[in-house]
């Protein structure tokens, strides 16, 4: 078989999931407690990017899109992250608030998956975000019409010199395109990988005030 050959040929290609599995009874009442342990065995294995989520919307004909974002803040009104209000995704948003978030942490074997209908962040929420970023990422935000079409890169590095020098002094604004949104958990399902393809999968879905716990098949 040539070196071609063997790139094309994937489908042998797996390996056993042996970390560990995830019993019931040690299923904490709430998702986000559980979320917040994994997302800090993520942070404390070094993980490339442990707050890189997936994020999956559906533009107005159906067609599923999705992109990886950083997970910003979180807490129990839901998972926070920051866009381009003109953005594809932010655009989709606006006319179907429906999404779902995965986060890919393969090296630990786990996945968690979330799913709700996003709120838009109050200026007051990104502003105080916005300034705590890097001045350079700041001023980033203010070149890039984000999922626009340009026609080379040096376009977007002039635009950077530009503002640089532009906000030289005092605070880099907030542009008025830039927003977040906020993500409230109506499911949470964690993954588990687990011996001869029997992973370990539990969804917690709101039930009033409570949260319901079903194990779902691998």
């Amino acid at each position: 078989m040539s070196d071609n050959d063997s790139l094309h040929n994937i489908a042998h290609l797996r390996r056993e999931y042996t970390k560990g599995g995830l019993r019931r009874r040690d299923l904490p009442s709430d998702p986000l407690a559980l979320f917040e342990r994994w997302l800090a065995q993520s942070c404390e294995a070094k993980l490339a990017d442990p707050t890189a989520m997936v994020v999956a919307t559906v533009d107005a004909q159906g067609q599923p899109y999705q992109r990886i974002v950083l997970l910003k803040h979180y807490d129990e009104k839901g998972l926070v992250f920051y866009t381009n209000l003109g953005s594809r995704k932010a655009q989709q948003l606006e006319n179907n608030p429906r999404i779902s978030l995965l986060f890919p942490w393969h090296m630990l074997e786990r996945q968690v998956m979330v799913t709700g209908t996003v709120e838009r962040l109050s200026t007051l929420e990104v502003l105080k975000y916005f300034h705590s970023r890097p001045r350079d990422s700041q001023i980033g935000a203010w070149v890039s019409r984000q999922s626009s079409r340009i026609s080379a890169r040096g376009i977007l590095e002039s635009k950077f010199l530009e503002l640089k020098q532009k906000f030289q002094q005092g605070e880099v604004p907030l542009p008025s395109f830039w927003g977040g949104f906020r993500v409230p958990i109506e499911q949470m399902e964690f993954w588990q990988g687990g011996e001869h393809r029997l992973h370990d999968r539990f969804l917690y879905q709101r039930d009033g005030d409570a949260w319901k716990i079903d194990r779902l098949a691998p």
